[in-house]
């Protein structure tokens, strides 16, 4: 049985795309082909998101379909050769309740890592890329207002854009079945500001060679406003135009064209309304505070309220 033994947890919208980018070009790190299997949080639950478009994203062909059954997923580590550190990447485990136990009951000594960003921001984050895919509907405030609603009806985790963030509430549950030694976390601004160092600090936590400097110089998976609807759905829908790409330019290449065609489709978003930002930085604090003690980190910044 092959089984991964690292797996990044999260959370969405705080670089781990990039981050799997990163750890993927080390030649001792093997990927999961599919960046984002949610194996340990669907696993007996199935596909079960009900949100428009949540079933079409989880199964589709693409890097992001889940995985369900364990002997697909232990398919997906077919490859990996003679690597030391063989992961995954699926944001879906840091908040999911299922996770952390069926992480344990499979893999009990993983190693788990973890990215940060500020809650707020990536709230905020996470609902430019349910806009980004024409998916949201809503103004910010609008949405967080409908949140408990669209749960209650069992709509997938990408619209939960205040939920998510009460990461002290969702990192205590695997502190207290991994322990601190096996749980390496980092900041969104570490990994923004300094991409090779924290990956090496990673590669020497699942002790590979930390001497390796990954490429970090595409930026993946942005968000924005889109300028054009139409190139968004040309990017996101088969047609031929891809189809054709597909037969004739390696995977690598169409990967990178298709980033850099989307960033540069996207506008600067709008900033965040001050009354909403205020909202979430009380519905925050108090599991912000109990983060700093939990994570050995100053997280005061968090909760500042910015100087227009």
């Amino acid at each position: 049985m092959t089984m991964p033994n690292f797996l990044v947890i999260g959370a969405g919208k705080s670089g781990t795309t990039s981050l799997y980018h990163y750890l993927q070009q080390h030649p001792d790190v093997y990927m999961s082909p599919v960046k984002e299997p949610k194996f340990f949080a669907l696993e007996g639950l199935g596909i079960y998101f009900r949100g428009p478009g949540d079933k079409e994203v989880m199964t589709q062909t693409s890097g992001n379909r889940a995985v369900l059954e364990i002997g697909e997923y232990e398919r997906l580590f077919d490859g990996a050769g003679g690597a030391k550190a063989l992961g995954e990447a699926s944001p879906i485990y840091l908040h999911s309740p299922q996770a952390p136990a069926r992480i344990r009951h499979y893999i009990p000594d993983a190693k788990l890592v973890a990215v940060l960003r500020n809650p707020i921001e990536r709230a905020y984050s996470a609902f430019l890329h349910q806009v980004r895919d024409g998916r949201e509907w809503l103004g910010f405030r609008e949405a967080l207002h409908a949140e408990e609603g669209r749960i209650q009806k069992d709509w997938a985790p990408g619209w939960h854009y205040q939920r998510v963030g009460f990461y002290h509430e969702h990192l205590s549950r695997y502190y207290d079945l991994f322990g601190t030694d096996n749980i390496r976390v980092h900041l969104y601004e570490d990994l923004s500001e300094s991409p090779v160092s924290v990956s090496q600090d990673i590669f020497r936590f699942l002790r590979v060679d930390d001497s390796f400097v990954p490429d970090t110089s595409l930026r993946h998976n942005v968000s924005g406003i889109p300028k054009s609807k139409a190139l968004v759905a040309l990017i996101k829908r088969p047609n031929p135009l891809k189809s054709a790409a597909k037969a004739i330019l390696p995977e690598k290449t169409r990967k990178r064209l298709s980033m850099n065609l989307q960033n540069r489709n996207l506008s600067k978003a709008p900033p965040m309304p001050e009354e909403t930002r205020m909202e979430l930085i009380e519905a925050y604090r108090e599991d912000v505070l109990k983060l700093q003690d939990l994570i050995g980190r100053d997280l005061s910044g968090w909760l500042a309220v910015k100087k227009p």
